[in-house]
């Protein structure tokens, strides 16, 4: 997994794969996004409402703990064996959105993951068990959540859509 030497580099880069994630979206037409496409595995408005789901998560596990609610991971309802079931429930709570305003939705949600990086400290960020939401067995940093939340899906992702874009012709 990529790491980072300092906040400012994990910022740009989750500004960096950001951008070029987005820009995936840019000539799928509105009656296009709930297409579905043979070696696909998810229709447009699928992928970025996952994203949307995961941005969300991460931003609730934070506001949670920071409120003094206990936070289970990933959600109170689904548990880790059960992701299928919780991309179905971010698909159906995001899904209804047009893909303008899934596009709207999960820009300003990585502006407020932006915002919140700015304002931790290092230690906070680099440093293992610095939130009880990131203490796992794997004992991940909580930098290392958001970067498996938000830039390697980014990355990931943009290929998926392309080759959906290949399939239907769009460019």
């Amino acid at each position: 997994m990529q790491s980072y030497k300092d906040k400012t580099e994990l910022i740009e880069e989750i500004k960096k794969r950001y951008i070029l994630y987005d820009e995936e979206f840019d000539g799928i037409k509105e009656d296009e996004k709930d297409m579905i496409k043979a070696g696909v595995d998810k229709t447009p408005s699928q992928n970025i409402s996952y994203q949307i789901g995961w941005t969300h998560l991460l931003l609730q596990w934070e506001s949670d703990e920071k409120k003094g609610i206990e936070v289970k991971t990933p959600t109170s309802e689904y548990k880790w064996n059960n992701l299928k079931g919780l991309y179905g429930s971010f698909y159906e709570q995001f899904g209804s959105y047009s893909l303008h305003e899934q596009r709207e939705m999960l820009h300003n949600q990585v502006n407020e993951i932006i915002e919140w990086i700015e304002k931790l400290d290092d230690k906070t960020l680099f440093v293992a068990e610095q939130r009880k939401w990131a203490t796992t067995p794997a004992k991940w940093p909580v930098w290392k959540w958001i970067h498996i939340n938000t830039i390697a899906p980014f990355k990931n992702f943009r290929i998926q859509l392309r080759k959906w874009k290949k399939e239907t012709g769009t460019s």
